[in-house]
């Protein structure tokens, strides 16, 4: 069975508030987040609930999806800690 990658295009402020719930039952909560999700009557419905919100693609195997990367699935590079590194010569 085809699985359905669903990326959200626009934001859900403004919305009403099921709308915001969907999204967040889709996996979704920032604009260009995406989730790849089954192919079902339930997930469907959802989908109609928000078709303003998100785009829709069929992807045939859930592999397919981590290979074209999917955007929120790699975790962000770590920044370096607070503490003043970097700045030994400004002392007074």
């Amino acid at each position: 069975m085809a699985d359905l990658r669903i990326v959200q295009v626009r934001s859900g402020i403004g919305t009403k508030p099921k709308h915001r719930g969907t999204l967040r039952a889709l996996g979704l909560g920032r604009i260009g987040k995406a989730n790849v999700l089954p192919d079902r009557p339930e997930i469907r419905g959802m989908i109609a609930r928000v078709p303003h919100l998100v785009e829709v693609s069929t992807v045939e195997e859930a592999g397919d999806a981590e290979a074209a990367g999917a955007k929120g699935s790699r975790p962000r590079p770590r920044r370096a800690a607070a503490g003043g590194e970097g700045k030994e010569g400004t002392s007074k």
